[in-house]
């Protein structure tokens, strides 16, 4: 008797969790067992790091903005909070992307918030 190996669902649930496993190194893209178990980590990993990404950009564009800003002799939270006063609706992604490839309008834009404060 050849021994059963489950048919054409058990099949495509394998083939669907080694497709995943795509370009992982070793027995973790060939083998069902270890690419179980390294795709369900990854797609742990891949769920966390779509939110750390929100802080982590965040956090990028304020120590950008920041260095600009003390460039311009204006502390981070007095630059924004003159922006709120003044009615500058521009947000962190914007400003920061001014601060790096546009000085002069970057400067314009601490002169407002100073002037605001």
């Amino acid at each position: 008797m050849p021994r059963v190996t489950r048919g054409f669902k058990a099949r495509r649930r394998r083939n669907k969790v080694l497709k995943l496993a795509k370009g992982f190194r070793g027995g973790r893209s060939r083998l069902y067992k270890s690419a179980t178990e390294a795709v369900d980590r990854a797609l742990v990993y891949a769920y966390r790091d779509r939110r750390a990404k929100k802080r982590d950009f965040r956090a990028l564009w304020i120590a950008r903005i920041n260095a600009g800003a003390r460039m311009n002799d204006i502390s981070y939270s007095r630059l924004m909070g003159g922006l709120k006063k003044a009615g500058v609706e521009l947000d962190r992604k914007v400003l920061s992307n001014l601060a790096i490839l546009d000085a002069p309008a970057f400067t314009r834009v601490s002169q407002i918030a100073k002037q605001a404060n």
